[in-house]
C-alpha cells in the first residue's frame, strides 16, 4: 500500500503544479461532465490530453487523479488498493481522472466497476485501436469519445494575448510548418527537435515495442525512418516488404497498424466507386505532426510542398473527427492526382490540391488540370488550391471543362472555424 500511496501522492503534487502552468485553450469541449457516462479523451502522447482533462475537471470541484504511465500502479494486482488510496488522499472524490488507462491490464473491467460504484469518470489514452475496440466491446452506449491532436494553428493564434498583424501570422505559420503543434516546446520554449526526437522514440518503445513484444525492433526503426522521409507519397505493402527485407506482407501491415494506433502516422486511401478497387487501391502515408518529420526524418526534406501537404492532411484529419465527412485522395488512369477528396454522405463535396508555388506555370497547369478532370469524373465543382501565400479566384478550363478555382493561402485556411 505504501508504494501505491507514495506514487499517487507524487502525482498529486505534479498535477497541482500543472494546473497553474500556462495552458493553451483548446477548441474541444468535453461533453457530458455532469452525467455518469464515461468520458474518454484519446490522442498522441503529450498532445495535451491531461491538461484538457484537468482544466475541465477544475470546474467541477475536487477530483482524484491517477496516471498509469507509472510502473508502480500498473504492477498492482488488487485495483481496490488504488481506489482506496485515491479516496484517502482526495477525500472521497466524486470525479476521477484516469490517465493513460490503456497501460492497466483489463482496464475496461476496472472502469466499468468504478462507474457502477458511482464515480464520474474521465479517462485518457494514447492508443487509438486498443481503446476503440475495448470501448466498443465493453462500454457500448455508455461513453463519449473525444480525439485530441497537437495544437492546431488556429489554437496557437487564439492563444496570443492580443490581436496580431497578418505579417506576424505568416511568420508564425512558417514556424508551425517546421515545428508542428506539440504544446510543450511552445509553452516552455524548449528545443523542439530534441524534445520531439525523444518523444518519438519513447512512443515507439512504450506503445509499440514493449506493448507488442517486438522481436525485431530494427524492422520497426527502418520502417519509421522510411515513412518519415517519404511523407505524402504513395506506398504499397508489397514494396515496403521487399525494401525492408520482410518476407511477410502481413508483418508490414501489422507494424503499420501499430504505428497508426500510437498516433504517429495515418494512411489515406485512394477514392474509388467500387469496393473491390477500394480494397486494392494504393495508399499515401502522413505523419501526425510536422515536427516529427523535421526532427526525425533520415534526410532533410527540402520539398516544402510535401511538408505543406502533410500539414493540410493533419488538419483535415482533425476536422474529420466531427463525423460529418470522410476524405481520400484521387488518381486516374493517367496518374493525375488530387490530394484530397472530401466526401459527405454519398456525394463528393470538395476537391483540394496543395501547391506551394502555383505561380510556376508547369506546376499550376498540372494541379489545375487534375482538378478539372476530377471535377468532371467525380461530379464536383467546389475546387480549391491551397497555397503558401498566393490568393485568387479564377475561371479555368481544359478541353471543354470549365470551372471556378479558389486559390487560398494555407495559413488563412487553417484559421477558418
Amino acid at each position: 500500500m505504501s508504494s501505491v500511496r507514495d506514487a499517487l501522492l507524487i502525482q498529486k503534487d505534479e498535477i497541482q503544479r500543472k494546473i497553474i502552468q500556462k495552458y493553451i485553450k483548446r477548441d474541444l469541449k468535453i461533453e457530458g461532465m455532469e452525467s455518469d457516462i464515461i468520458k474518454v479523451i484519446i490522442g498522441p502522447r503529450r498532445s495535451g490530453k491531461s491538461f484538457l482533462a484537468m482544466q475541465t475537471m477544475i470546474a467541477f470541484g475536487n477530483f482524484g487523479y491517477a496516471n498509469f504511465d507509472d510502473e508502480t500502479l500498473v504492477e498492482v494486482d488488487d485495483y481496490n488498493e488504488i481506489v482506496s488510496v485515491l479516496n484517502s488522499i482526495y477525500s472521497n472524490p466524486r470525479f476521477l481522472l484516469l490517465d493513460e488507462i490503456q497501460n492497466l491490464s483489463k482496464w475496461e473491467l476496472f472502469v466499468n466497476r468504478l462507474q457502477r460504484q458511482g464515480y464520474n469518470l474521465l479517462i485518457t489514452g494514447s492508443n487509438s485501436n486498443l481503446l476503440s475496440m475495448e470501448l466498443a466491446t465493453h462500454l457500448t452506449g455508455r461513453h463519449l469519445s473525444t480525439t485530441l491532436f497537437p495544437l492546431s494553428f488556429r489554437e496557437m493564434i487564439a492563444a496570443e494575448e492580443s490581436e496580431i498583424p497578418e505579417s506576424e501570422k505568416k511568420r508564425k505559420f512558417q514556424e508551425y510548418v517546421i515545428q508542428g503543434g506539440y504544446p510543450e516546446p511552445y509553452v516552455k520554449g524548449v528545443d523542439y527537435r530534441e524534445y520531439l526526437a525523444q518523444l518519438f522514440e519513447s512512443t515507439i518503445y512504450k506503445d509499440i515495442m514493449k506493448r507488442y513484444r517486438i522481436r525485431k525492433p530494427r524492422t520497426i526503426e527502418d520502417l519509421t525512418s522510411y515513412l518519415l522521409s517519404n511523407i505524402a507519397k504513395p506506398f504499397s505493402f508489397n514494396r515496403l516488404s521487399r525494401m525492408l527485407g520482410v518476407e511477410s506482407v502481413h508483418t508490414i501491415k501489422k507494424y503499420l497498424s501499430y504505428l497508426e494506433e500510437a498516433f504517429i502516422f495515418f494512411e489515406l486511401e485512394c477514392y474509388t466507386y467500387k469496393l473491390k478497387d477500394h480494397i486494392k487501391s494504393s495508399r499515401k502515408i502522413y505523419c501526425i505532426d510536422n515536427g516529427f518529420i523535421t526532427a526525425k526524418a533520415f534526410r532533410i526534406i527540402a520539398d516544402t510542398g510535401r511538408l505543406l501537404e502533410n500539414l493540410v492532411a493533419v488538419e483535415i484529419k482533425r476536422r474529420s473527427f466531427s463525423g460529418k465527412f470522410e476524405f481520400y485522395f484521387w488518381k486516374n488512369q493517367q496518374q493525375e492526382e488530387i490530394d484530397f477528396v472530401i466526401k459527405k454522405g454519398t456525394g463528393i463535396t470538395e476537391l483540394i490540391q496543395v501547391c506551394a508555388e502555383p505561380s510556376r506555370e508547369i506546376t499550376r497547369s498540372r494541379e489545375v488540370k487534375a482538378l478539372l478532370k476530377g471535377s468532371r469524373d467525380l461530379n464536383c465543382s467546389n475546387l480549391k488550391v491551397l497555397t503558401e501565400d498566393f490568393e485568387a479566384t479564377e475561371e479555368s478550363q481544359w478541353y471543354g471543362i470549365k470551372e471556378i478555382i479558389h486559390f487560398v493561402p494555407i495559413w488563412k485556411w487553417l484559421l477558418e472555424p
